[in-house]
Order: structure tokens, then C-alpha cells, then sequence
């Protein structure tokens, strides 16, 4: 059992830093919340008179709220609401965050700025029809991404698609994978795999190999993934708990409702397709 004062993350030597920064005339930004951390700016900011700027990180999210949700509710009372009523301004990434804010009854301005990313260098790919083809879900392994949906999706098309495998990137939380693996094997799927988080050149390397990129979440404040997969030149399926309307507009992939419906007919409808109008798809989601 871990202490509560370890798994918040208290620290009095961050605390006294940050009050320092903010006697000296300091303007904050923090990030997240539900963590000391995340509260000693707000306490710092209010204490001296500094301004401080939020970005949440999709963390007031209507899902988000319900995982932990009465400690999410003792942790406000405690500190969180003190921290946050000294915001001098709020920055969301998408619309959809601005309107989370509101919802929970946060008055400051708001700036909505999208996450920026860099467009990294395309590798030729492989031309071989009989390679292998890659769906890639690259993301935290938890129940709010909405993976065990992939899961049942998947298990109606495989056998349909023989020359295709499911590639399920990222670490694991609450035990969601182990519960995933089980499901799998129990549907008997054959061609799903999981492997652990990768960073850098290899994270890279799996959105270029990637035929396709899947983000079954159920909510999310920007999805930076989406913007990752787009960059690196590959079509993606997302639901419309991440805000990529744009994703149909541009014609670089599928915003779609939730459910398992739904993404199986996406995914069949994407894996049907000539590989040179994906690698069209992905081109314009470059742009």
C-alpha cells in the first residue's frame, strides 16, 4: 500500500522553491491537476499576487471525473478548488475543453490553443503487397481509452482479414491490460499483439509502419496521438470523444460515434481499402 502523501506527491521542498519563484516575480504555468504539485502554483500564485495560467489536459473531462471520483472529490475540497479559483487564465486545446471548463463552473478567461507538433522526417516505406498490414492503437492502456472496445470490434473482422494484425502500443494502467490479454485469448485472436510504451525514434518508427491508427477513446481534451499519427502520414480512426471533426472534412480518416458497431464498420470499411488510397489519406492528414 502505497502512502497517500507518496501517491499525491507531496513535497515541501517544490513547495518553498515555487514560493521563491513567486516573491521574485514569477508568472506560473501548471499543468494537470489532482496532485500537490499541481495545487502549490495556484498557492504560490494567490499567496504573492502572481498570475497563473492552467492548462487542465483534458482532466475535467466528464469521464475523466468519474475514475477515482470521490478521492477526485475529497482532493477539491482539500486543495484542488483554492488552486484553481486563483487562475488568471485558463488554456484549453480544443472548443470541447473550453465547454468542460464552463460546465464545471470555472469563470476565468480561457485561451484555446491546439497542442503544436512537429513534422518529423517520412521513412520510405515498404511496398510488398505481402507484407503484413498494421492497425496501430498507440496509447495509455486504460479503461478511459476504450481499447476493450478495439478488442471486441476486432474479434468480428480478423478471420475477414488475414493479412492484417492489431498493434496495441503503451503502458498499462489499473490492470487493464492483463484484462485485455484475457479477453483476447478467450475470443481466440491470433493476430493481436501488445507490447510495452515506446519513445523517440521508435515511436516513430510505429506510426510509419502503421497502415492505419485507431483512437477508440471515450473522451479526451485534444488526443495528441491523433495529431502524431496524422504527422507521420497515417489515416486515422477516431471517436467523437476527441475533438478531429476534421478527420472526415480533410478526408485523412473517420470520426465516428462510440461502440463497437460502429468501429468494426470503420475498421472494415479503412482495411478494404487499396493501400494507395490510405497512403493518399495520410498524405492530406500530413498537410
Amino acid at each position: 500500500q502505497v502512502p497517500v502523501a507518496k501517491r499525491l506527491c507531496f513535497s515541501r521542498k517544490l513547495h518553498e522553491a515555487l514560493d521563491q519563484l513567486a516573491n521574485s516575480g514569477a508568472v506560473f504555468h501548471s499543468h494537470g491537476l489532482w496532485l500537490m504539485p499541481n495545487v502549490y502554483p495556484g498557492w504560490s500564485a494567490a499567496r504573492y499576487g502572481r498570475p497563473l495560467i492552467v492548462s487542465p489536459r483534458g482532466m475535467l473531462g466528464e469521464v475523466a471525473l468519474q475514475f477515482s471520483f470521490y478521492k477526485k472529490r475529497a482532493f477539491w475540497a482539500m486543495a484542488q478548488k483554492r488552486a484553481l479559483h486563483s487562475t488568471a487564465c485558463f488554456h484549453a486545446t480544443s472548443l470541447q475543453e473550453c465547454l468542460e471548463l464552463r460546465a464545471f463552473g470555472l469563470t476565468a478567461p480561457v485561451a484555446i490553443i491546439p497542442n503544436g507538433i512537429d513534422l518529423p522526417l517520412l521513412a520510405e516505406r515498404p511496398k510488398e503487397d505481402e507484407r503484413m498490414r498494421t492497425v496501430l492503437c498507440l496509447s495509455r492502456i486504460h479503461p478511459k481509452k476504450g481499447i476493450d472496445r478495439l478488442v471486441e470490434a476486432w474479434a468480428r473482422i480478423e478471420v475477414a482479414y488475414g493479412n492484417w494484425r492489431l498493434r496495441i502500443v503503451g503502458p498499462s494502467e489499473k490492470g487493464t491490460r492483463e484484462a485485455l490479454e484475457r479477453r483476447c485469448k478467450a475470443l481466440g485472436l491470433a493476430r493481436v499483439v501488445f507490447e510495452d510504451a515506446v519513445f523517440g525514434e521508435a515511436k516513430q518508427e510505429a506510426y510509419q509502419d502503421a497502415d492505419l491508427f485507431v483512437l477508440p477513446t471515450l473522451n479526451e481534451n485534444f488526443g495528441m496521438v491523433v495529431a502524431e499519427a496524422l504527422a507521420n502520414a497515417t489515416p486515422v480512426i477516431c471517436t467523437v470523444g476527441a475533438p478531429w471533426k476534421g478527420l472526415a472534412e480533410h478526408r485523412c480518416g473517420w470520426w465516428i460515434d462510440h461502440g463497437i458497431e460502429p468501429l468494426s464498420a470503420a475498421l472494415k470499411t479503412a482495411m478494404a481499402m487499396p493501400r494507395t488510397s490510405l497512403d493518399a489519406m495520410g498524405s492530406r492528414g500530413r498537410e
